[in-house]
């Protein structure tokens, strides 16, 4: 009888929960880390005459910040448009890794493009992609001859 006062007394208590925060845990926007845009830094492009391949050689290079690390950043192109004519779209060109994780390059032939390495009009949009599309961007003025 002694145990059975003390188990009813128990049973018939009420309980209470003590919440620390104001935010429902399970709510997504409280579960997700935040992303940061990718930001270009500093970017060159430029063309150069290559006798081996006895071709031009366009090349861009940019250097590229992400505050969620390097690995975020999953794709760079150089975007060329033709100042002189509207802003008309020339020619995408996309830019790889280097061994430096903040470091994109590429280079291509002369005659694999429709760039003409006489022409100072071109203005390129240097646009770094992270892992969920946020995007940053620097323009530059290409070097030619």
């Amino acid at each position: 009888m002694r145990t059975l006062i003390p188990l009813v007394a128990l049973a018939l208590t009420s309980g209470c929960v003590v919440y620390e925060h104001d935010v429902d845990p399970y709510d997504a926007p409280y579960h997700q880390p935040v992303n940061y845009a990718p930001e270009v830094l500093r970017a060159d492009a430029g063309v150069y005459w290559d006798d081996y391949n006895r071709d031009d050689i366009w090349y861009f290079e940019a250097e590229v910040e992400d505050s969620n690390g390097p690995r975020d950043v999953v794709e760079v192109w150089a975007d060329v448009y033709d100042l002189y004519e509207d802003d008309l779209y020339i020619e995408s060109f996309e830019l790889y890794p280097t061994d430096d994780p903040w470091i994109w390059y590429s280079d291509w032939l002369g005659g694999s493009t429709w760039l003409d390495p006489y022409y100072h009009g071109y203005v390129m949009d240097i646009v770094a992609y992270d892992s969920v599309d946020q995007a940053g961007s620097l323009s530059i003025r290409p070097a030619t001859y």
